[in-house]
């Protein structure tokens, strides 16, 4: 018993929080321990300041007969400004789910690894993994958490998805779902998209993608949505062989979360732009 409450009394060099508590929320424990790593609890500027932070955009997700594919172009901007070039929006969130980014860059990453942890602390915590539908409502808390920024400009919205473990026999495993500012949460049937170039890679989609598409015609639909939003939009940036820059590409099924090669990607965005180019002529 003496030795229990040296420990919890800060023999054991740990601040009692983090020996009292066993929630399997992280984000939880860090707003009791360290409230001010919080993407959300960090002082807002008082004027709006979206132009003067790099912004990224555009994400895309499929579901396909076994799965979901989600992938992203490669450019952020600011203002009128690229900002970058070679930005990564999409990232694993655990072995069964991805999740892309759109908005703020600099919050939005930051968000991404704290949500990475806080799906690997709730497994080490409750020993099995969190379910889909769990994993789209931790998001959405975070993204609230965030409200105070996304006013003044600073706004992340993602789009999420994955393997649903758990899905009844007959019905699509791979899900889809976004997000608003306020935190709000909507699964989308299908197909979707956020981001400045979303629009019209809706567009796209809607003329290329069906139910039951295999893996590689699914692929296809989502790197021709991100090229027509990068014809469109501005923010979007198209495939780039010159600096051998192409759509981050994640594919999740049973398999779990795997990110497509760049040859692959690459090989599909070839295609497409060897196929338009011939028809340019023809025309």
């Amino acid at each position: 018993m003496d030795g229990l409450t040296q420990s919890h009394t800060g023999r054991s060099g740990f601040p009692p929080a983090y020996l009292d508590r066993v929630g399997s929320s992280f984000t939880d424990f860090l707003g009791v321990t360290a409230p001010d790593l919080l993407p959300g609890r960090r002082p807002v500027p008082q004027i709006p300041v979206g132009d003067l932070t790099p912004h990224g955009t555009t994400i895309v997700a499929v579901t396909y007969d076994g799965g979901v594919l989600m992938g992203g172009d490669r450019r952020a901007t600011m203002g009128n400004l690229i900002s970058s070039r070679d930005i990564e929006k999409v990232y694993p969130a655990d072995s069964w789910s991805v999740i892309g980014i759109a908005g703020a860059a600099g919050i939005a990453i930051e968000m991404v690894k704290l949500y990475q942890v806080e799906l690997e602390h709730y497994e080490k915590i409750e020993g099995l993994t969190l379910s889909l539908d769990g994993k789209a409502n931790r998001l959405a808390q975070m993204i609230r958490g965030n409200l105070g920024a996304a006013l003044q400009g600073l706004a992340v919205v993602p789009l999420f998805a994955g393997y649903d473990l758990d899905a009844a026999p007959g019905t699509t495993p791979g899900r889809i779902f976004s997000y608003d500012v306020t935190g709000g949460n909507y699964e989308e049937r299908g197909y979707s998209a956020v981001g400045s170039g979303s629009l019209f890679a809706r567009n796209s989609l809607k003329k290329t993608w069906r139910p039951g598409l295999d893996g590689d015609t699914a692929t296809r639909s989502l790197v021709e949505a991100l090229y027509d939003a990068a014809d469109d939009d501005s923010a979007t940036g198209g495939p780039d062989p010159v600096r051998r820059l192409y759509p981050i590409v994640y594919r999740v099924d049973a398999e779990g979360a795997v990110r497509l090669t760049d040859d692959d990607v690459a090989a599909v965005a070839g295609t497409i732009t060897d196929e338009r180019a011939a028809a340019e002529g023809q025309g």
